[in-house]
């Protein structure tokens, strides 16, 4: 019975993404306490950036920088194969789910990497953590500029903001960097005392979720959504989802990578940012559309979250080299 008992333990990130997601949805909360708890989660996050920093050797980060293979994929798989595979499921599923929520699927397509929740996955499921900073951070930054240009492209629009990329600096980093000047000192620390990551990376993500989850209801971006229409979106952006981490993980395998650069792959490339998404939505598009808009991309991190939460564990605790990551979801 013991043993049935542990075997079914509730997940500590798992079980706090849900209950950050409802929550969010069904607790009023103040515009002004939404500011408090959004204030909380930057820091929150900046916090699992300047742990990250402490504990990684700085010789490790630039391996990472010099792995041009991997940095490349992970933009490959950000920037060309999910912007493709958001033009054929937006032709697809236009006709299913609507006009506004296809066009914000295809919005959705062309976002940046998260930047937080990849390095932090990446570190649960025992990947390789300084490329995925450097990748994921790369990514980000990138982002600010590509993703204007991939919506003038494929989406015919022309006014956007990069002004984003002041918060990635600061809030994402400048932390790091600061951890790295302190690693020679309390490096060994923080290696032998690797739970504290565990619950900065974890309080992180579970923050982030619930101060997203607010600000979109508060803004009042589910009103256009009814339950039929939000299960078929649902549907939808799983189906996105796994195909894109199928194609990431077995891409990994075909390009040869070794198993805790497939698991960066994995998580950077599949990943699209909610932090840059909602700002940048609201200068892309017309504020009567905003809403709808941007709920597919509200959905899709909350998926992706929950998703990359039971495929890190698993990961983390498989010892084989080849875990399927789509059977995992």
């Amino acid at each position: 019975m013991k043993d049935l008992l542990r075997r079914f333990k509730p997940d500590f990130l798992l079980t706090g993404i849900v209950t950050a997601l409802i929550l969010g949805l069904v607790v009023p909360v103040p515009d002004d306490v939404a500011a408090v708890f959004s204030t909380i989660a930057d820091i929150g996050v900046g916090m699992v950036f300047l742990v990250y920093g402490m504990r990684l050797r700085t010789s490790e980060v630039i391996e990472g920088l010099k792995n041009i293979k991997l940095q490349t994929a992970v933009l490959a798989a950000t920037y060309v194969i999910f912007p493709l595979l958001g033009l054929a499921f937006y032709w697809l599923t236009g006709s299913i789910i609507g006009t506004a929520f296809a066009t914000g699927l295809l919005y959705l397509s062309l976002l940046p990497s998260t930047v937080q929740s990849s390095v932090t996955f990446v570190s649960i499921a025992r990947g390789d953590v300084a490329s995925a900073v450097c990748a994921a951070t790369i990514s980000n930054i990138l982002g600010m500029f590509l993703t204007p240009v991939l919506v003038l492209v494929f989406m015919n629009m022309d006014d956007a903001s990069t002004g984003g990329i002041q918060s990635v600096l600061l809030k994402l980093l400048l932390p790091f960097v600061i951890g790295q000047f302190l690693q020679p000192f309390v490096g060994d620390w923080m290696r032998g005392h690797r739970n504290l990551t565990k619950i900065t990376d974890n309080s992180a993500i579970i923050l982030v979720v619930f101060s997203a989850v607010v600000k979109a209801t508060n803004d009042g971006a589910w009103t256009s959504v009814t339950l039929g229409g939000f299960i078929v979106l649902c549907i939808v952006l799983s189906a996105l989802l796994a195909i894109i981490l199928t194609f990431t993980w077995y891409g990994g395998r075909i390009l040869g990578f070794p198993r805790d650069e497939k698991i960066v792959l994995l998580m950077c490339g599949s990943k699209k940012s909610l932090a840059t998404g909602l700002p940048m939505a609201k200068a892309l598009f017309d504020p009567a559309i905003v809403g709808a808009v941007a709920v597919p991309v509200i959905i899709f991190h909350q998926i992706q979250l929950m998703v990359a939460a039971v495929l890190a564990r698993r990961l983390g605790r498989e010892d084989a080299p080849e875990p399927l990551p789509d059977q995992a979801g």
